[in-house]
Parts: C-alpha cells; sequence; structure tokens
C-alpha cells in the first residue's frame, strides 16, 4: 500500500512537471515599459536613468527585463505594447502625463497587435504602476482583445506600491478570464531580479527550477 501511494506521489509529479513545461508552448509574455514608448536620442546613455535599460543591445526599461527573463524562462513569445504617440524623454514628464491620461480616463492609441492570440492560453501582463495603477495604454491593450477563457497574470515594476487595485482592474476588464494575483519587482532591482522571476514562476508551477 505504502509503495503504491509513493508511486502515485511520484506520477502526480511527473504529470505536473510535464504541465509546467507544456504551457510554455502557449504563453505570451505581454507588457508595456517606458523605455520602448518613449521619444529618446540614439545615442541615450542607459546608464544615467534607471528607468532605462539595455537588453540585446537594445533600448527597453524595467519591465522589459523583467518580461524578457519570464520569456527566457517558459519559452512564452514577447509582444511589446506600443502606442502610437510617444512620451517624453524624461520620465518624470512621462509619469506625469500618465497621470493625466489616468485621470481624463484617456485609451491612448496603440500601434502593436496581436496578430493570432487563439494561439495562448497563458498572458502574462506587464507593466510600471503609474499613480497606483496601469498606464492607460493597458487599458488600451484590454479594450481590444477578448481574453475570455484565458488565464491572465499580472506583474509590475514598482518603486513600492506594488500591483495596487490592478487585479481587481483587470478582472473587471476581462471577466471571463482567470486573472491570478501574480508578482511585483521592484524598479531599482529589476535588471538583478532574475532569480526573484525564476522563484515566481516556480511557485506558480510554470517552470521546474
Amino acid at each position: 500500500m505504502k509503495k503504491f501511494k509513493m508511486l502515485l506521489v511520484l506520477l502526480t509529479m511527473i504529470c505536473a512537471g510535464n504541465t509546467a513545461l507544456a504551457a510554455g508552448e502557449n504563453i505570451l509574455v505581454a507588457y508595456f515599459t517606458y523605455g520602448e514608448n518613449a521619444s529618446l536620442p540614439e545615442n541615450v546613455d542607459a546608464s544615467a536613468s534607471a528607468s532605462i535599460q539595455m537588453w540585446d543591445n537594445k533600448i527597453t526599461g524595467n519591465t522589459g527585463v523583467v518580461a524578457h527573463f519570464i520569456s527566457n524562462a517558459t519559452g512564452g513569445d514577447l509582444f511589446s505594447i506600443q502606442t502610437a504617440e510617444k512620451y517624453p524623454e524624461s520620465y518624470n514628464a512621462t509619469v506625469d502625463i500618465g497621470r493625466e491620461e489616468k485621470n481624463g480616463n484617456i485609451r491612448p492609441q496603440l500601434i502593436s497587435h496581436i496578430e493570432s492570440l487563439e494561439e495562448y492560453d497563458t498572458i502574462f501582463l506587464g507593466f510600471p504602476n503609474w499613480w497606483s495603477d496601469m498606464p492607460m495604454a493597458l487599458y488600451s491593450f484590454l479594450d481590444e482583445y477578448d481574453f475570455s477563457g484565458k488565464t491572465i497574470i499580472p506583474f509590475s515594476t514598482s518603486g513600492g506600491s506594488g500591483l495596487s487595485n490592478t487585479v481587481s482592474s483587470i478582472k473587471t476588464a476581462e471577466p471571463q478570464a482567470d486573472v491570478l494575483n501574480g508578482f511585483t519587482i521592484g524598479a531599482r532591482r529589476a535588471t538583478g531580479a532574475e532569480r526573484e522571476v525564476l522563484n515566481h514562476l516556480e511557485n506558480m508551477g510554470y517552470i521546474n527550477n
């Protein structure tokens, strides 16, 4: 009887592992990040700003770095949410505009679009926390697509506000989706947070470490 129980446990663990690995084939990592949505000079010094980062010699932001960690670990496809109108070179000015967009309930126009949403079962949805909320570009994104029947996992980069009430906002925008609690990474430590990101993914069953 004990041997049978042990065999059952092992089979359960193996099945769980296979599920986690298979899930990576149907994962989309959609994210909005400052560095990919700002009017920055070609010779911008990424080291001079805590909000601009480099990845594979391309400019991104803290949320973009975390998105790449998730994609590398799960095999998920990357999708950068990009606005038609670029934000200012100054991050502080950008966040001020973000507050104006939030107060005016302004949905920025997007110029990047998902070609085949039906291919994906799980969407990691990433963003910086602006004024205790998602940037309004995320609301434009959620307005554009129907995520019914899909799993949405929010992740944010934040100076200390975490996810705030964004999980509830996503649930309201996508009531037929399974919206998980997600996780947040401190913006100031995003570039060195790969181990932390992997721990979150492992705890949620999306990778085996």
